[in-house]
């Protein structure tokens, strides 16, 4: 089935290492609360922390990953892995473990950027999941 939604995500820490010549390397993490199209879905309001690199490379493209752990209100957990390839303006996401109702999922999907403001931002997000 098909699944969509938010990601709201805040800034907590951002520190990049610039070793010149237009090449650098981020590592970011952030708060993160998903929000769903369907709020019956098992994402609908779990929260957690997304952490990962972002490289930027001479040719001006960068590319990223990461991981995002969260967990619902009955203390269910999930985690993805995410990437996003050089200069692409979407990501990708897939499910990489869970407990309780997330246990056994492999869902997968996309990502992309719809807004952001100082330290916070905001991604659409949608996929296949069970």
């Amino acid at each position: 089935a098909e699944c969509s939604g938010y990601d709201i995500l805040v800034s907590q820490a951002a520190d990049t290492l610039d070793v010149g010549n237009g090449h650098t390397m981020t590592v970011i993490r952030a708060w993160s609360i998903l929000i769903t199209d369907d709020p019956k879905s098992v994402y609908n309001l779990t929260t957690g922390e997304c952490h990962g690199t972002i490289l930027a490379t001479p040719d001006g493209k960068a590319q990223a990953s990461g991981y995002c752990a969260r967990r619902d209100k009955d203390k269910d957990t999930q985690s993805i892995q995410w990437t996003q390839a050089p200069g692409a303006e979407k990501g990708e996401w897939r499910s990489t473990g869970g407990t309780g109702k997330f246990a056994g999922r492999t869902d997968s999907g996309w990502f992309q950027g719809v807004n952001a403001d100082g330290k916070m931002s905001v991604s659409r997000w949608g996929g296949k999941c069970r």
